[in-house]
């Protein structure tokens, strides 16, 4: 018998094995009966070739001889390779003892007593500069305690929790601030660039002189904002990115090399001055009101984009780096289970980063075919409302929430009414905003578009769909077990309202007909202020963020959120808490629906009585609400921006390695607020 026989057996084996072995949990069902009959097959085809063997060698003498040749060893292998096999196929997990949403939200409530506990451990002014030491290695910036006094106005509830500002500035040290400074100015000198400047000057903030008008509102939100502190802040310019999608992809080695480099930049705790440099305008070369012609972008708008910027931020080894995922008709279970439980979302941090995600190429239109996308791998500052994992975009608070673009307004027309009082329905209305299909097809693997899939069953197309159902279809009772249930089942029982509105936006050539058919019929606008008469909202990505999430937390309805993209208060919520996620591929989306709405009916001829958890739902929507109210305020909003426009004056002073507020400082400080009665603004500091 030749070595590439046994190679070949022994490699299959090995493959056969090792697909058995990872799917033994309990999600994705599968029965392993076809991969037993192969296995099956593969051990016939192996007696088989060993007689072929041995007739060949002597057709006369062994014509009846099938295993005379055969070393025992090797038969002895194959007896055991097969008997483990089998042994695998009958310990495959097909139930549960427990519903994985009930360990979710225990965990949920533990892991936001934490980020509590973390986000306003400091009692005094002193307090907080001795923990942003220990967290950061630095002082804070100047004029830190002015800060602190702003927040503790305000009665913010997070004062010590600002990681995420540090994360987004902390490679801007490896830059010179006078690198900075010049980069600034390419990006919002040349209005093609989709970066507006916004100058501050002795207090003021002003909009640079050559923005288009038509992102004006944005503009005059932000300086809004930041006019309720901008006498505090130094004189410097800020480029506000002025499309919804990110801009600053670095790849994953320079990122990183500057990261480290910075965390061994820190200052003297005890030689710092509270003030930001003099004559610092001087530094700042003014805007041009005609453009410079300076481009530091590569436009790809319309193109796909993972490869080239999408997976950038990811490390050489990781699945994004050195897999392509081809199939779009199946479930990459690889790709989800380091953030799921079972059919569940579990991790929701993890959930963004697409480095374990080759699949997320073709699953979103941020990466398939973005409207705007200019983007750039060098570091450059730039502050965009959301981004994905591996951009390098400064985020702040959008001004589309400031402004109250859209709100939670109940009204006569339109109350909010009681939990109880609420339409027993997941609700949602939009477009197909998400990116551009023209002439390729690409809308088919847009989240929006797969989404209206799921919810409608649209031509009968969807898959079954793994849904923890009880006894009679568990081993046991008391268990559950994931069975395959066909979605037009599903509609039957669970009532969703899930349509896209008006017409098909952002296509061109037959795809805009093919959806228009495909996604027929097609509603009228909804006012915005009816989703309060559902009791399940469903929120989801657009070209960027979405803007509805804040209002739909504020009310009392329960939402439902699969995103990509990422914003400044994404530490502050918890999942499971305060809102329900989603995965991005919609694997989960019937399967969390049942478990808070039940489901009864016949399923697979059987009828099923499966209780919903209506207070587990009311649970959280209230808790996301009161958290909301508290955490996401306009005030959050300002202080969140305040705190970083500080730091970011700091990392563009030339002797930013001397600024700061010490102990001391703070010490002295707090001892002059009570000796004049004036530690806090009771005024509200208008």
């Amino acid at each position: 018998m030749s070595t590439t026989s046994v190679l070949i057996f022994v490699a299959s084996c090995s493959i056969t094995l090792n697909w058995s072995w990872h799917t033994l949990p309990a999600f994705p069902p599968d029965a392993d009966t076809s991969a037993l009959l192969s296995f099956c097959g593969l051990v016939i085809a192996f007696v088989a070739l060993i007689h072929t063997q041995v007739v060949s060698e002597d057709h006369r003498r062994k014509r009846y001889a099938i295993f005379s040749d055969t070393p025992i060893t090797l038969i002895g292998l194959l007896i055991f390779l097969f008997c483990f096999r089998f042994l695998i196929w009958l310990g495959h997990i097909t139930h549960v003892a427990y519903h994985p949403i009930d360990l979710l939200i225990h965990e949920a409530s533990n892991l936001h007593n934490v980020y509590t506990g973390r986000a306003y451990s400091s009692a005094n002014l002193t307090a907080a500069v001795v923990e942003y030491q220990y967290r950061h290695g630095r002082n804070p910036p100047p004029n830190f305690h002015e800060w602190y006094r702003y927040a503790i106005g305000r009665d913010s509830l997070v004062i010590d929790e600002f990681d995420k500002i540090h994360q987004d500035l902390l490679p801007f040290w490896t830059l010179d601030p006078s690198d900075i400074r010049e980069r600034t100015w390419q990006t919002i000198s040349n209005p093609w660039n989709d970066v507006a400047g916004i100058s501050i000057r002795n207090g003021k903030a002003e909009i640079s002189p050559n923005v288009m008008p038509t992102h004006r509102w944005m503009l005059d939100g932000i300086v809004d904002m930041i006019s309720r502190f901008s006498e505090f802040l130094p004189d410097m310019d800020l480029g506000f990115n002025l499309n919804d999608e990110c801009r600053v992809a670095v790849p994953y080695e320079d990122i990183q090399a500057r990261r480290k480099a910075a965390k061994r930049k820190t200052d003297s705790y005890n030689d710092a001055k509270n003030a930001f440099s003099g004559k610092r305008a001087d530094a700042w070369k003014p805007v041009p009101e005609e453009s410079s012609g300076t481009a530091p972008f590569r436009e790809m708008s319309w193109q796909r984009t993972f490869n080239e910027f999408g997976k950038a931020g990811c490390p050489p080894g990781s699945a994004a780096q050195s897999t392509l995922h081809w199939s779009t008709s199946h479930l990459c279970t690889s790709c989800v289970a380091p953030h799921s439980l079972g059919a569940y979302l579990s991790n929701w941090t993890k959930s963004a980063d697409i480095c374990h995600q080759p699949d997320i190429a073709n699953l979103h239109g941020f990466y398939l075919s973005p409207a705007a996308f200019k983007a750039t791998h060098e570091l450059y500052p730039v502050f965009s409302q959301s981004k994905v994992h591996g951009y390098n975009d400064i985020l702040y608070p959008s001004a589309w929430n400031y402004m109250d673009k859209v709100r939670y307004d109940p009204n006569d027309d339109h109350p909010d009414p009681s939990w109880d009082d609420k339409t027993r329905t997941l609700f949602w209305r939009g477009s197909t905003s998400e990116g551009v299909s023209s002439f390729t097809g690409v809308w088919r693997g847009m989240s929006r578009q797969r989404f209206m899939n799921l919810a409608n069953n649209i031509a009968s197309t969807v898959p079954l769909q793994s849904i923890l159902l009880p006894y009679p279809f568990a081993k046991k009772r008391k268990q559950l077990a994931y069975v395959d249930v066909p979605t037009s089942e599903l509609t039957k029982h669970v009532p969703v309202d899930v349509k896209l509105v008006d017409q098909i936006i952002r296509c061109g050539g037959p795809d805009c007909d093919d959806q228009a058919t495909h996604f027929d019929p097609m509603v009228p606008p909804t006012d915005f202020q009816a989703h309060w008469s559902y009791r399940y909202l469903l929120d989801l990505d657009g070209a960027a963020f979405s803007g509805r999430f804040i209002p739909f937390l504020q009310s009392h309805s329960l939402p439902f959120k699969a995103a990509l993209f990422r914003e400044w208060w994404d530490d502050r919520l918890t999942p499971w808490l305060h809102f329900v996620p989603l995965d991005l591929r919609g694997h989960g989306f019937w399967a969390t629906l049942v478990y808070f709405m039940g489901l009864e009916g016949k399923v697979q001829g059987k009828h099923i009585m499966l209780p919903g958890h209506d207070k587990h739902g009311k649970y959280i929507a209230e808790a996301g609400r009161e958290w909301a109210n508290k955490v996401l305020r306009k005030e959050d909003m300002e202080i969140y921006m305040f705190r970083l426009l500080l730091e970011y004056g700091r990392i563009t002073d030339d002797n930013r390695d001397e600024l700061g507020l010490s102990v001391e400082e703070a010490e002295r400080i707090g001892r002059k607020w009570l000796g004049d009665g004036k530690m806090y603004y009771d005024d509200k500091h208008e």
